[in-house]
């Protein structure tokens, strides 16, 4: 397949998600044309959207003002410029733990103001699923209505949501406490030498911080 059928394709699979109101569409429709920008995520799945708005999308999203300019530069691309297969073994690159929150802008809000992660994205509206990051952890934020866990298990066993590690953990634990985060579990040398604390978020979600 070439480059340009290989984009034809995405656009219609870009169409196809779109008709399907598939959330993540509408962020990348927002991020790719100006038009969008001050609508929100139901707004841009309710705006028509043929294949040349999906066009559009990607062409901006390759650096290009139009897809006819994407259609040209495609064309006086050579074949060597194409992205290789990769070869060899599989190699995974990141881990993005899921918590399990009641309300995705109140858990935005307490990572944001008292972890001092930042969003991501959310997607829906209201969210229904979101993303913070800071440095490199990232941790994904699913709604859910009901509790996921039954009674006190969670706690009485420390069932952990994520398990980070961290190059100073004593400073973040400082910056924590300076910031009133409640700690499951406040810093703690273990045997094997590591020094850990675990934060409690507002939904009884318990984060390991670890460190030398």
């Amino acid at each position: 397949m070439t480059n340009l059928e290989n984009l034809r394709k995405q656009a219609r699979q870009l169409l196809r998600w779109h008709q399907e109101r598939n959330y993540a569409v509408a962020e990348r429709i927002r991020l790719a044309v100006p038009d969008y920008r001050g609508l929100s995520d139901k707004e841009i799945l309710a705006q028509r959207f043929v294949l040349a708005d999906a066009q559009l999308v990607l062409a901006r999203e390759a650096g290009y003002r139009s897809w006819a300019l994407l259609k040209a530069g495609v064309a006086q691309m050579p074949e060597s410029a194409a992205p290789p297969d990769h070869d060899g073994p599989p190699a995974l690159t990141r881990a993005e733990p899921q918590l399990f929150v009641s309300d995705i802008s109140a858990a935005c809000a307490f990572f944001e103001q008292e972890l001092g992660f930042t969003v991501v994205f959310t997607h829906g509206d209201p969210p229904f699923y979101g993303q913070v990051r800071r440095d490199e952890v990232y941790l994904n934020l699913r709604h859910v209505c009901d509790p996921v866990y039954y009674g006190t298990v969670r706690e009485d066993d420390q069932l952990l949501a994520a398990s980070i590690t961290v190059d100073n953990v004593k400073a973040l634990y400082r910056e924590y406490s300076a910031a009133d985060v409640e700690f499951q579990q406040r810093l703690m040398r273990q045997p094997w030498g590591a020094h850990q604390f675990v934060v409690r978020d507002r939904d009884g979600n318990l984060i390991l911080f670890s460190g030398a």
